[in-house]
């Protein structure tokens, strides 16, 4: 890995570039994707059917759309105890961060004669898209946990999952187990953008739903993002990144290795250390070399880290810390001495990981809060999928005679500067009345 050294305009167009590599949707994809958007809301399980031919199962028909009982019980003898024993301490502590985040509705009665306060309502029917990949054979089973888990907590009461299926029209055992835990009994196979329109729109077997959750390919995020308005969504999530700040207590091993778990991801994958210690710059440096040579997927991570990974030398932690904040990285791993120290600096960061034995991977399976993260510096506005995603908020206003007269006139005014005379008359025709 390259070494910057910060402030330099060699630093300023690297972390530029980092920063500006966001998702860019092409005319063409756009348009292909509206293509198929639309076909799915005019045909729909037709048009699923297919897609889902031409591109995952070559076999698959309209009556083999949902995966069956059979398939479940099936896949609950092919999975090993091990991965049942992981599943369940996955799900119990992503169970336990969440139930930390319910609202309840509430009311107010602080200004006499009125009553003000909020509903809080789950949303009735919840999509969740699961990515498929090589074939079914590296599900996303955290990823199931990781939204549906949420959505339960939050109180919703259909939740709809949809997976692109193998070419044999199946769906790997370990994933049905991951949402058979979570209570999913509707499962779909359909993928892609055409899984997306299936929920946005609903067809003849596949409910439509009221929010769409689940990271995918730039289809799938496409797809999301038209839909977004007839649906809600969680976010319109990029490539995976990861910012380490270290000090001179941080190993460079553990540093390394944790740089190239993001790398590994994708090409548009984004790495970056940050350090005031000029030592360990280098050591890191030389450790990420060493270690890549090592990893199955050394050629997507080293495409990675050539294009949007970078080791960064600063003066010092508060820069250190400023530089971080403005990148937002999705995940943020504070590799110090005394992390809790610095950790009410950090503002924009979608997830931030504390010590030199809390490496991004915890997070992405078993500490408990959602790995569906914001990305791209979307971590200056946007939050990690909580519960919140799932729920509606409702204003609750009443007033009595005698509130009302107290506020009428100022109402009055605020509407008359804004030309609203109806406005005005609806409060009017009340004061007249005189009661």
């Amino acid at each position: 890995m390259k070494i910057y050294y910060y402030p330099s305009r060699a630093a300023e167009k690297r972390v530029a570039d980092i920063v500006h590599r966001g998702l860019s949707f092409k005319k063409k994809d756009f348009q292909a994707v509206s293509k198929i958007l639309e076909d799915v809301r005019r045909n729909g399980d037709q048009a699923v059917v297919k897609y889902t031919k031409k591109f995952d199962a070559p076999r698959i028909s309209v009556a083999k759309m949902k995966v069956t009982a059979k398939e479940l019980d099936a896949a609950s003898k092919t999975v090993d105890r091990t991965f049942v024993r992981a599943l369940n301490r996955a799900a119990s502590q992503i169970k336990a961060f969440h139930h930390q985040q319910v609202r309840r509705s509430w009311m107010s009665t602080e200004r006499p004669g009125t009553v003000l306060g909020q509903l809080i309502n789950p949303a009735d029917a919840v999509g969740v898209y699961i990515p498929g990949a090589k074939g079914g054979k590296t599900p996303l089973v955290s990823t199931v946990l990781m939204t549906a888990i949420p959505a339960r907590i939050a109180g919703v009461g259909k939740i709809v999952m949809v997976t692109p299926p193998t070419r044999e029209g199946g769906v790997n055992p370990y994933l049905l187990m991951a949402a058979k835990k979570v209570g999913i009994k509707d499962i779909y196979k359909a993928g892609s953008a055409w899984g997306i329109a299936a929920l946005a729109y609903g067809t003849e077997t596949i409910p439509k739903v009221d929010v769409i959750v689940g990271p995918g390919n730039i289809y799938v995020t496409l797809a999301k993002k038209i839909v977004s308005g007839t649906v809600g969504i969680d976010m319109i999530a990029g490539p995976s990144e990861v910012l380490v700040i270290a000090d001179e207590t941080a190993s460079p091993e553990f540093a390394a290795a944790d740089l190239l778990s993001q790398a590994e991801h994708d090409i548009l994958s984004s790495a970056i250390l940050i350090t005031h210690s000029e030592k360990t710059a280098r050591a890191v440096a030389h450790e990420v070399e060493k270690q890549l040579v090592n990893l199955t997927r050394r050629e997507i991570a080293g495409k990675s880290l050539a294009r949007f990974g970078a080791v960064i030398v600063v003066r010092d932690s508060k820069t250190a810390i400023d530089l971080a904040n403005r990148i937002a990285p999705e995940h943020l791993e504070l590799h110090m001495d005394d992390p809790f120290e610095v950790v009410e600096q950090i503002r924009n960061a979608g997830a931030v990981f504390l010590g030199h034995y809390t490496p991004e991977p915890v997070g992405d399976y078993v500490a408990g809060p959602s790995h569906v993260l914001p990305t791209g510096g979307t971590a200056r506005f946007s939050s990690a999928l909580s519960v919140d995603h799932f729920i509606k908020k409702t204003s609750i206003i009443h007033y009595s005679p005698k509130a009302f007269r107290r506020e009428a006139s100022d109402v009055m005014r605020l509407a008359e500067i804004e030309g609203l005379d109806a406005h005005v008359r609806s409060m009017q025709v009340r004061l007249e009345r005189g009661s």
